[in-house]
């Protein structure tokens, strides 16, 4: 059979056509991704700026839950019972500007936030605490007696001025001859992760039960391989961590109404039944945070011994003075989380020490 050349052209012609096709509908696709992009960051740019006020929003609920907490008549102490903690709200809030208000989900403008706020004071303060506390936190967590006194030293020895080591601390001269070598920080503890840099502070002893969960910095990973602070063989299983117990900002004394039993075995003389009587205490009959300690010599009443309730009456407060605020903002499906840390002098004075987004 023979093919004509005008056949030929024809099929050629519809090729071409079929090729023109493709062509244009790959750059029409593309045209639309591209366009669908670039709406998508422009949308994008503009909820940034909306989630960043979303956030400072927060911050200023935050500060006024923080206030009228302060003001309430009769309530002279923060406990985990208050608004301001998550609780339900003690006895004078029924009658304060704070009955109705949630921080869950509040609605501002297009947008809502989610308010979480915790006092630092139910912590111990990293930079005030003395030999005895930190080698009380450490027997608490079950470190191993021989590196108590190298892990207390070391970090009394991180913080101070001078370059002198303790008995069992360390100085420059160690951390030089380290890879890579660093100098101590001779300076108060600005973040508490600095502890990971510390002799004798392992990322399990830092994080505790959680230590699993926290990816460690290749700088981290090396410490561990060089087996610096690490104990020989498996390592140890902490149940809780020195970020549990220990923060690095705060008015310097731990907080009974809202410290953790943890946290509470680290005051000098208290041990395990003596921090279950203070949190009973708190909880009142019930056996929730209903009646919260308005100070701490009311734990003589709860038959503890005069010189432990005058030790945590030194050690101790009933009020809390710095927040951390975290603040989950959304709008128009994006979410962003910030953190603010609140100092509180007074009900009119609440200072935002530092604002960022995680």
């Amino acid at each position: 059979m023979k093919i004509s050349a005008q056949s030929d052209s024809r099929g050629f012609a519809l090729i071409i056509a079929m090729i023109a096709v493709i062509v244009l509908s790959i750059m029409a696709a593309t045209l639309a991704i591209s366009m669908k992009v670039e709406m998508t960051l422009a949308r994008r740019a503009n909820s940034e700026q909306q989630l960043l006020w979303l956030g400072r929003s927060g911050v200023e609920l935050a500060r006024y839950v923080l206030s009228q907490e302060m003001q309430i008549p009769g309530e002279p102490y923060d406990s985990l019972n208050q608004i301001w903690a998550g609780g339900p709200g003690g006895p004078g809030e029924t009658n304060s500007p704070l009955v109705g208000i949630s921080l869950d989900n509040y609605q501002v403008g297009d947008g809502t936030i989610s308010i979480k706020i915790v006092d630092l004071e139910r912590k111990a303060n990293i930079n005030t605490a003395s030999a005895q506390e930190l080698q009380q936190a450490l027997t608490v967590m079950g470190v191993n007696a021989d590196d108590i006194s190298v892990v207390s030293d070391s970090i009394q020895d991180w913080i101070d001025a001078d370059d002198s080591p303790r008995v069992a601390g360390a100085e420059n001269d160690y951390y030089q001859n380290l890879t890579p070598p660093y100098y101590a920080k001779n300076a108060p503890v600005d973040d508490l992760s600095e502890l990971l840099l510390v002799r004798g502070v392992t990322p399990e002893m830092y994080w505790g039960s959680d230590a699993t969960n926290h990816l460690l910095s290749t700088f981290q990973q090396k410490q561990k391989q060089l087996g610096v602070g690490a104990s020989p063989g498996e390592a140890p299983d902490y149940p809780f961590g020195l970020v549990n117990i220990f923060t690095p900002i705060s008015a310097g004394r731990i907080n009974i109404n809202t410290a953790d039993t943890n946290v509470l075995q680290m005051i000098p003389g208290v041990d395990a039944a003596m921090a279950a009587t203070i949190i009973q205490q708190r909880a009142g009959p019930d056996g929730v945070d209903g009646t919260p300690l308005r100070s701490p010599s009311q734990l003589a009443a709860a038959g503890l011994n005069a010189q432990i309730v005058q030790q945590i009456s030194r050690l101790c407060t009933t009020r809390s003075y710095t927040f951390e605020v975290h603040v989950t903002a959304q709008i128009n499906g994006f979410k962003r989380e910030y953190v603010a840390i609140l100092f509180r002098n007074s009900p009119t004075d609440i200072q935002v020490l530092s604002f960022y987004w995680k």
